[in-house]
């Protein structure tokens, strides 16, 4: 099924429209809980690139892994970075002594 490129394709261009209208109905509230899930799914996706730039055989297929594995590495780290900003906010706040 996914041999013929233009198949491939409309399911990725179909892909980014739901992601982007599914993503863009998401109240601020739950961005961060959400974004602490996505790390986990980002880690799956790390693995599988590994997986992909691992092949031997393909050059484009190792190109394509080695970018999927710079981007989730970037998403999980930025991922964390806002989490654990978010979650500090929630912590109480130290009292000064003067």
């Amino acid at each position: 099924m996914l041999d013929d490129p233009a198949v491939a394709l409309t399911i990725l261009v179909l892909a980014l429209f739901v992601g982007i209208e599914v993503i863009s109905k998401v109240p601020p509230l739950l961005h961060t809980p959400l974004m602490s899930g996505s790390n986990a799914i980002s880690g799956i996706t790390i693995v599988g690139a590994l997986i992909a730039a691992g092949t031997e055989n393909r050059d484009l297929a190792t190109l394509f892994g080695f970018l999927a594995i710079v981007f989730a590495t970037i998403n999980v780290v930025g991922g964390f970075l806002v989490t654990n900003r978010m979650l500090a906010m929630f912590k109480p706040r130290k009292k000064s002594d003067s």
